[in-house]
């Protein structure tokens, strides 16, 4: 069901601050500590630079959906947009990196699902947004 109006989605921000904690939840420990971190996850091998890269896409991405939560449907609209592209391009490199061994398989598993899940929770809510204002 679509909105009739330029209001937001019911749930839609309460999605973007729950999204904030589980990007903020992963990523601060891959920053301060990667190898800690990752040798957790089960990954005998750590490359601190890719891991503070991942990190920092967390905090920009879980950033701005807090920082954004009280934004407008436009920018309701373009992160939704970005969160499905990241979201989508993560599980496919995910999956890849499993089909390749080059993940741990249960962690490797758990975190597809988590992405998957994101996915299908911003496409639903990118379906209700009312369509884009033409100028």
């Amino acid at each position: 069901m679509k909105t009739q109006d330029n209001t937001i989605p019911k749930g839609l921000k309460t999605w973007f601050l729950i999204h904030f904690w589980v990007d903020i939840a992963f990523a601060l420990p891959l920053m301060i500590a990667p190898g800690f971190s990752m040798r957790l996850f089960g990954f005998p091998v750590v490359e601190p630079l890719a891991t503070r890269l991942v990190a920092a896409a967390l905090i920009g991405i879980g950033g701005a959906s807090f920082l954004n939560r009280n934004a407008g449907v436009e920018s309701y609209r373009s992160l939704l947009n970005l969160k499905l592209l990241w979201s989508s391009a993560a599980s496919v490199g995910i999956l890849w990196s499993i089909l390749e061994r080059y993940v741990v398989l249960w962690f490797g598993w758990f975190i597809l699902a988590v992405f998957v899940g994101f996915f299908f929770i911003w496409l639903n809510f990118r379906m209700k947004l009312p369509p884009a204002q033409q100028d």
